[in-house]
């Protein structure tokens, strides 16, 4: 409802919006644009190391590696949450195929995944998806 109100603020502006500014905001308003996902990670980052990389570019409100269930050990992505849009924009494009801890990590904005049953697993063995983008929950469940 946010999104189709703030588009149809957008449109009814006096004067022309630029195209660009406004496939920016739909952009923005279609992904968590304060959440990054972390790929690529080193097994050995912790939760203390990913906040302390990124946090050069500006207020790092959580910093969180998913580790495995069973074992304990990371899974070798994510998540990195900032105060305001404009420090996770630069952290995204300073960052995303920069070396941290001897590998190459991937930065990508993070994009909700579907809750419910089916939404793992239910496809047939397919994720649905290409494997990239680094889904969470809404409901801070990750």
């Amino acid at each position: 409802m946010a999104f189709s109100s703030k588009l149809g603020s957008l449109l009814r502006q006096k004067g022309q919006t630029p195209m660009t500014s406004m496939f920016n905001s739909i952009r923005c308003m279609s992904t968590s644009g304060k959440k990054l996902f972390i790929g690529g990670l080193s097994y050995g980052t912790d939760d203390q190391s990913l906040k302390e990389a990124f946090s050069g570019f500006g207020d790092v409100t959580e910093a969180r590696i998913i580790t495995d269930r069973e074992t304990g050990r990371s899974r070798g992505f994510g998540f990195v949450n900032f105060a305001d849009d404009e420090s996770a924009s630069s952290a995204l494009s300073a960052m995303d195929g920069q070396d941290l801890n001897g590998r190459n990590i991937r930065v990508s904005y993070a994009t909700e995944r579907p809750s419910g049953p089916g939404s793992f697993g239910g496809n047939s063995g397919s994720r649905g998806d290409s494997g990239f983008g680094g889904g969470f929950r809404g409901d801070s469940g990750y």
